[in-house]
């Protein structure tokens, strides 16, 4: 029997990485063979990858540069990590996929949504999630969560200013509503047990 893909997005600060776990232990609660993992990274040379993207100057890379080397990380991560995973029946969360290189990359940073689609076409084939999570948190929330989380600094791309962050949800924004069929919007605010529950009746018709 074939899994599932469900993938986890959202701007800085949403809770992704902690909903995944949360998420996770749900599911193998139910009996269910989970992967957890994550953009950039989630194979060997796609962690390679994540380095390049992640550390260093904001001016490190060109747009057009690093929209490819996220699809370079995610042809691997695609092929080595998910596929593999859903073939043999387990269920795979991912903190991010596609759609954050739609949002970051695409929207935000000004490539176009086109471009990205077919980076992600040569490289993936066109792979898409299941089901898509969206998590959304007013922005004051999220600077609140990032200030407790960040004591050693942002990466470089989650330390861009306020105007692009506010592109990046924007862009997620449109484009839940362009896919209402693969996407759900999660209230992202309260505790974790709350945001929890909500992505549990997300995906309960999948089960």
């Amino acid at each position: 029997m074939r899994g599932r893909f469900i993938s986890l997005e959202g701007g800085e600060g949403a809770g992704k990485s902690t909903q995944v776990k949360r998420l996770a232990a749900f599911l193998r609660s139910r009996g269910l063979d989970v992967v957890e993992t994550r953009e950039p990274g989630g194979s060997p040379g796609a962690e390679a990858i994540r380095r390049l993207l992640l550390e260093g100057t904001d001016e490190r890379w060109t747009p057009e540069g690093e929209a490819l080397l996220f699809a370079a990380a995610r042809a691997d991560h695609v092929a080595r990590t998910i596929r593999p995973a859903l073939a043999r029946g387990a269920w795979v969360l991912c903190d991010r996929f596609l759609d954050s290189s739609l949002a970051y990359q695409g929207g935000a940073g000004g490539l176009g949504a086109e471009a990205i689609r077919k980076l992600h076409a040569v490289g993936s084939g066109g792979f898409l999630p299941d089901r898509t999570l969206l998590m959304e948190l007013l922005p004051a929330a999220a600077a609140e969560r990032l200030a407790l989380r960040d004591a050693e600094g942002s990466d470089r791309i989650g330390g861009r200013g306020e105007t692009y962050h506010a592109g990046v949800a924007s862009a997620f924004a449109a484009l839940a509503d362009a896919e209402p069929d693969r996407f759900r919007r999660i209230d992202a605010s309260g505790s974790a047990e709350q945001v929890t529950q909500r992505l549990i009746r997300a995906i309960e018709d999948l089960l």
